[in-house]
């Protein structure tokens, strides 16, 4: 356990380095906002489909590996949905909290989840990474829109919830990459090494950015929210998808790259989701802020676990 807490060391001091040069004079406040939009619309999506549009399967089972990922994932936007009527009655989470619990619980922050399969993993770990995000980025992303549009606004319209879907870079980086994988021609080269370039800038400065998005006082507000989220996203899910994936007769190292995409905290892109069209960005914030720092020890717990199911 002590090695993979000190492998992903590295992307968590990234993260850190970002929190303080926040607060530092050095980057004035109004530059931060800047670089989320240039990480959410370009470097994210560049990153995103570079990764799919070269990553080798051809040492991975994917029968198995796919329907495991796809039966967990629709299961848990499922049951955060079903919640929905149980959390209203208890009265611990608003209307307008709701679609960023929701956010929170269902996104996973897959370019975390590259960084740590970069550093722990042989090359198919991060192909693995890569075939999550082009599998999954597409229905995580409509049902995330549909929420927040919907109790953002219960009168918008289905053709207004599909064009945030059909507009959203992640979306459209996914579907590109997929697309291209099935014609019978490869990226020009030169292209290919120029959004290698700009993949390599993603990584670090997206988890800067992360690091700079985080408040760590506001762990205080909204505590039901809060707690809530990080329950089903670093405990429950993790189980959740790992428990399937065995059910599906997934093994050793493959098992491994699944629990690292399920155990990851969720993805700050939400949050300029939430902003844009109307959900309770801040909450957002808050949630991220403690799912990023609790899964600092959840991840090394979770790989540690399935290390000791996927040896027998």
């Amino acid at each position: 356990m002590f090695a993979i807490f000190e492998s992903i060391l590295p992307i968590f001091l990234l993260i850190i380095a970002g929190n303080v040069l926040r607060r530092t004079p050095l980057i004035r406040d109004e530059t931060w906002p800047g670089l989320e939009q240039l990480c959410y619309w370009f470097l994210y999506p560049a990153l995103l489909f570079i990764t799919i549009a070269n990553a080798d399967f051809s040492k991975l089972r994917l029968d198995a590996l796919l329907g495991a990922l796809s039966v967990s994932v629709f299961a848990m936007i499922l049951l955060v949905l079903a919640l929905w009527p149980v959390l209203r009655a208890s009265r611990l989470i608003r209307h307008s909290q709701y679609s960023s619990l929701f956010q929170t619980a269902v996104r996973w922050n897959g370019f975390m989840a590259l960084a740590v399969a970069q550093k722990l993993f042989p090359p198919e770990g991060a192909a693995v990474v890569a075939l999550v995000m082009a599998t999954i980025i597409i229905p995580i992303n409509i049902a995330s829109v549909f929420v927040v549009t919907r109790f953002a606004d219960s009168s918008a319209s289905w053709s207004k919830v599909l064009l945030d879907v059909a507009r959203n870079p992640m979306v459209l980086a996914a579907a590109a990459a997929v697309v291209l994988r099935f014609l019978p021609f490869g990226l020009y080269p030169p292209l290919n090494q120029t959004l290698d370039l700009v993949g390599r800038a993603a990584l670090g400065m997206g988890l800067l950015t992360i690091g700079a998005s985080l408040r760590p006082g506001d762990f205080l507000a909204a505590r039901a929210a809060l707690w809530t989220s990080a329950f089903l996203k670093l405990v429950f899910f993790p189980v959740l998808m790992i428990s399937i994936a065995l059910v599906f007769g997934v093994s050793g190292p493959a098992l491994d790259y699944l629990a690292l995409c399920a155990a990851v905290p969720t993805a700050m892109n939400g949050y300029l989701l939430a902003r844009q069209l109307g959900g309770d960005a801040p909450l957002y914030a808050s949630i991220t802020t403690l799912q990023t720092a609790l899964a600092f020890f959840t991840i090394p717990l979770v790989l540690t676990v399935v290390a000791q199911l996927a040896s027998g």
